[in-house]
């Protein structure tokens, strides 16, 4: 084989070791730092690049799993294991807790700090002590939402620098000691019996008063029914009354239209006086009748009673 081909062969091979040698593919959501000459040069993002071999160079990252190739862009959590903390009125807590955190700038990530995990997990162990060594133990009990919340806004400013957010930080569990524990317990079975028996008392006062209330109402129910049936009753026989009076008033027409179509002399309107003074004198041994015009009357029954005489006579013969 002629030098010459050996030579390009020779060449070729080592171009194509040169730009694999070069090739570097970063998965997505991450980010590989590369130097030239051991000064930052720039930022591989995801997917292919390309950096000169033996002159560019990848930057190991100190990470939660140690050294690293590239950096993670993601929202990471950092878990704690429990710390003793000292409360304001000296009682000491085992607390542990979570950070969630997110890497902004790479560059001040890796440049800024020497172990960014570490100093995070520090930072974050310091200000928790502070911050529930300046609380008593009921209030890092009951005020968990306040210790997280200034917990993070300390984290994140301090992180800043490091091109860090902390997005949130929870606390996931206080444990007070054992003894204090034990109180806490007498005392919540203490304040349920308390709830329990007020309870029962207010459950007693309300079934009082509605059965107070059942009671009144049942009563004035009563009442109106029985006022109703008595204006009802009087309705009726007022009703009845007038009924009777029209019943009355009606006979009277009639009969007075009766006698004027039939054209009564004054013998049959003193029968019907008559009648009409029997009947009114009925039901009363104390009724005194003066009729007004007794002369007309007494004549028109004289008349009648010759009257009668005759026919009795004529009768007779």
């Amino acid at each position: 084989m002629p030098v010459g081909t050996i030579i390009a062969l020779s060449i070729a091979a080592l171009l194509l070791v040169f730009v694999i040698a070069g090739i570097r593919i970063v998965p997505q959501a991450q980010v590989m730092l590369i130097e030239r000459f051991g000064r930052f040069h720039k930022e591989a993002h995801s997917g292919f690049n390309f950096i000169i071999p033996f002159i560019d160079t990848v930057r190991r990252f100190h990470g939660e799993r140690g050294m690293q190739r590239t950096i993670d862009l993601r929202e990471q959590v950092m878990d704690f294991p429990p710390q003793p903390v000292i409360t304001r009125d000296n009682v000491t807590m085992q607390v542990d807790s979570v950070i969630y955190f997110k890497i902004m700038l790479p560059k001040q990530a890796m440049y800024e700090i020497a172990h960014l995990s570490t100093a995070i997990r520090q930072l974050a162990i310091t200000n928790l002590r502070n911050l529930l060594g300046e609380m008593d133990l009921d209030q890092t009990l009951t005020s968990r939402e306040t210790v997280n919340a200034r917990l993070q806004k300390v984290l994140d400013e301090a992180t800043d620098l490091w091109g860090v957010k902390v997005t949130r930080v929870e606390l996931k569990n206080i444990h007070p000691p054992r003894e204090i524990e034990e109180a806490m317990a007498k005392q919540m079975k203490a304040e349920r019996e308390r709830r329990a028996v007020v309870l029962e008392a207010e459950g007693d006062k309300r079934s009082a008063i509605l059965k107070a209330e059942g009671d009144r109402d049942a009563a004035i129910a009563a009442a109106e029914g029985r006022k109703r049936a008595r204006i009802l009753e009087a309705e009726g026989r007022a009703q009845a009354i007038v009924e009777v009076a029209k019943a009355d008033a009606e006979a009277t027409r009639q009969t007075f239209a009766a006698i004027h179509d039939g054209k009564a002399n004054q013998e049959v309107i003193a029968i019907r006086y008559l009648e009409t003074l029997t009947a009114m004198s009925k039901g009363s041994a104390n009724k005194i009748f003066l009729p007004y015009e007794a002369t007309g009357i007494l004549s028109s029954v004289a008349a009648i009673a010759d009257a009668a005489k005759d026919v009795s006579e004529a009768t007779r013969s």
